[in-house]
Order: structure tokens, then sequence, then C-alpha cells
């Protein structure tokens, strides 16, 4: 006989999965849900969702929320942008690439001794969707900085997918019938012997592998592959990983995953500042606008809270390369749907780029908060770091929320 059985199974535990027990199909899902759609690098506000005439390196074109454009790159995402807010003054205190992805993937700013679980992960946590065999917590092409569960522990980290729609690695069993049975018996004989002397071990080993299993016989995996959409639908999101993986999400969101990360890279624009958000923002569009249209027309909207955001904004001024440096003093998100308004601007920045402070400033705790709100996760719940002090969040935003 072999060593032990599905070692690479097994190894999907580190890459947190979420599991929780249920039957063969996931039931309608009662809860709410996040997308979370990660523009890395620090998308420049100005060629997106707050650009202004004499700043912003695009034209300009009207939304469907009064009185607001965005960047002449989303024709689509203006067509469906009353579904969402857009937030124009968001204000964060780091400037790094890393920390700053921490700071908004979690609502706090990376410190020592406090390992800060994403918004995801406590999505996952908070609420569970009892019916669900496939992970609650998914991230969808490869990241540089995952959202990770931190003090939650491993099982409530994202299960990631470098290549949306593709083969999902690891859940094809290298054995049948019979000769699976005899492995498996071999397993439990081990976790027998053993179990006396190590059982937490056991313990959590046994669960993660029946969890492996379970997922690898149900319907539910369907939801990560692409084969039954029409291609119209297919091509109408894009070819691209980032448009595979917002197909994909809806999918998972329809089964009830209570949390979808979706990456598109290309935003770390120091240089040739517009080519890089025009290129990008193609990909986006076609994308996020088929997205949120097809959340709305399938009643998905109104239980997902989706923002679409980045680490940091961008420079009002133009550099010598033609760029944009990073700037996390005031830049843009969207937010939407669950029990988040849609159809509001907030906050505004300086037109001529002079003031470095946004009216109606909120950072990124308050921000984040208001994203918890929106979910009808409890904000004041407490939560202890492993050092025992308690994990406090920021204040939901009102005027953002239902």
């Amino acid at each position: 006989m072999e060593p032990l059985t599905r070692r690479q199974v097994l190894r999907c535990s580190a890459l947190g999965l979420a599991f929780a027990a249920g039957g063969a199909r996931a039931a309608a899902a009662t809860g709410r849900s996040l997308l979370t759609v990660w523009l890395e690098g620090g998308p420049s506000q100005l060629e997106t969702w707050d650009p202004h005439e004499k700043l912003s390196q695009c034209g300009l074109i009207p939304t469907r929320i009064e009185g607001v454009s965005f960047s002449s790159f989303y024709p689509r995402v203006a067509e469906a942008a009353h579904r969402l807010s857009v937030i124009r003054s968001v204000v964060s205190k780091e400037g790094d690439h890393e920390r700053g992805t921490a700071t908004l993937k979690t609502g706090h700013r990376p410190e020592a001794g406090v390992d800060y679980p994403s918004l995801g992960s406590l999505a996952a946590m908070r609420l569970p969707s009892p019916a669900l065999q496939i992970p609650a917590h998914v991230s969808l092409v490869k990241s540089q900085w995952p959202a990770r569960a931190g003090l939650l522990g491993g099982r409530y980290d994202a299960f990631r997918v470098a290549d949306p729609g593709g083969a999902l690695e690891n859940l094809e069993p290298r054995a049948a019938g019979a000769h699976e049975e005899r492995r498996l018996s071999v397993t439990r004989m081990l976790d027998a012997r053993f179990g006396a002397a190590h059982q937490s071990a056991v313990t959590a080993e046994r669960d993660t592998r029946d969890a492996a299993l379970k997922m690898m016989s149900t319907e539910q995996l369907e939801a990560f592959r692409l084969n039954g959409e029409p291609q119209k639908v297919r091509d109408a999101y894009g070819s691209s990983a980032f448009g595979r993986g917002c197909l994909v999400a809806r999918r998972l969101l329809e089964q009830g995953v209570r949390a979808v990360e979706v990456t598109l890279k290309g935003f770390d624009s120091h240089a040739r500042n517009r080519e890089a958000h025009r290129e990008a923002g193609e990909t986006l569009d076609a994308a996020l606008g088929m997205l949120l249209n097809e959340l709305f027309e399938r009643d998905l909207l109104q239980r997902t809270v989706v923002w679409v955001v980045g680490e940091f904004g961008r420079t009002p001024k133009v550099n010598k390369a033609d760029g944009r440096d990073h700037w996390p003093h005031a830049f843009s998100c969207l937010l939407g749907g669950g029990g988040i308004r849609g159809g509001v601007a907030f906050g505004e920045t300086d037109p001529e780029g002079v003031k470095q402070e946004p009216k109606d400033p909120i950072s990124v705790e308050d921000l984040s908060a208001t994203v918890l709100a929106g979910l009808g996760v409890d904000v004041n719940a407490e939560l202890i770091a492993p050092s025992g002090r308690p994990v406090t969040n920021g204040n939901p935003e009102r005027r953002l929320l239902l």
C-alpha cells in the first residue's frame, strides 16, 4: 500500500478550506455574502471613479448617479453605477503596497502581535452557511497578498484558485471503489492508534480529510466550472483570468459562498499612468459591468455586499515618467448591495488637486465597519487577540446604510 492517503488533497487544508457540514447540494442561501473586487497596485481615483477635468488623463462620462462622472474607460460600469454607491473620500495612513493591502483587507493597520483577519474571513465565520460543502471563503486569480484569516486560524483562510474556470488541483481521487476504501480504512486505523496520545491533532486532520472527501463528491463543485455557461455569457465577461473569475464569483455566490475575492492587477502606474489604466480598464469594465447586471437580474445583489477597491489611490500630479505615485490621502471605491445604499455619491476631492483632505473623509477603519454592517455582522461582537486584548472595529457610516 502507498503511504497515507491523499496527501495531495490534505494539502488543501493549508490553502484554507473553510468547510461546513451539509447535504449534497446547497440550499438557497439565506444570509448575506461579501464580494471583493480587488484592484491590485493602487488604482488612480482620477482615472476610475473620481475624474476631474483639470487633472484626469482620460475623458469623463456621466453615470446613472446624478451629477457623478466616471472615467471614460468605464462605460459599462457607469451604466450600472446606480446599483452601487461611489465613495470618493477614503483616507488611509498606509502608502506601502503590502501594508496598504493589509489595512484595506482587514480594516486595521498592521501592528506587531496582532494578526488581524480579513473581512472575508470574518464573513465566513460570522455568517455560517450550513448546507455548504465547498469553501466558504474563496480567492480567485493569484494575488500577491491574498486575504487571510489571521487570528481566526487557517480554517477561515481563503481557498485560492489561480486559474478560475480551469481544473481544480488535488480534487480528483487517485483511487476508486474498493481500493479507495482500503486506503481510508488504513487511515482510520492510524487515527485510532495515535488518537489517544495526540487527540487534538488527529481530530483536526480527520475533520479536514472528511471535509475534503465531501468536497470531492459534492455537486457544488460545479460552481467552479464554466462548462455549463452559455458562450455568449462567457464572452461578455471576457476571456481573461479576471473575467472568468467574475463569472465563477457569481456562480459561487449563487451557492451561498460567504466571501469571494477576485483580483485584477495592472494599476501600479508610476509610469505611463494613462496607458496602464486604459488597459486594465478594458478588462475591468467588461467583467464588472456584466457581473453587476447579473447580480441584479438574479436577485443576488440584495444579499451580496460588493466593494471595488485597491490599497490606495494615486497622486493628483503626474510625475516625470508620466505616471502617478502612491496617494493614500483621498481615494475612491465602489460599494453597494446587501444593506448598503445604492446611488449615493459620498465625499468629494479638490478638483484643482491642491487641497489634500477631502470633504467627508471616511477612514479605512470606518469603511470596513460599514462593509461589515452592510453584511449584517455585529461590528461590536467581541474578538480576542492571542495576547488577550480585544479587537475593536471602526464605526459604520450610517449615511451609507439602508
